[in-house]
């Protein structure tokens, strides 16, 4: 069986359900993981990186609650 062909009926979630899931824990994940690189940038004196780093963690808190909240007016569909 492919992935593609999955619309459910092995994990009990629609792939888009499903997705959209994946998408806010991928995008929480990502502010964790930037949090800890803008934090080696400065502790290297590199401003300039961390400074990138925290731009891309701004931008995956703002995807994770557009995502959050898509999630939560989807609930019980």
């Amino acid at each position: 069986m492919s992935s593609s062909a999955e619309t459910g009926d092995v994990t009990g979630t629609k792939d888009k359900d499903y997705n959209l899931i994946w998408f806010v824990e991928a995008c929480l994940s990502n502010a964790l993981r930037m949090e800890s690189y803008a934090q080696d940038a400065e502790r290297a004196g590199d401003q300039e990186l961390a400074d990138l780093f925290q731009r891309a963690q701004h931008e995956s808190r703002k995807g994770a609650e557009q995502g959050k909240q898509l999630l939560a007016a989807r609930v019980g569909r």
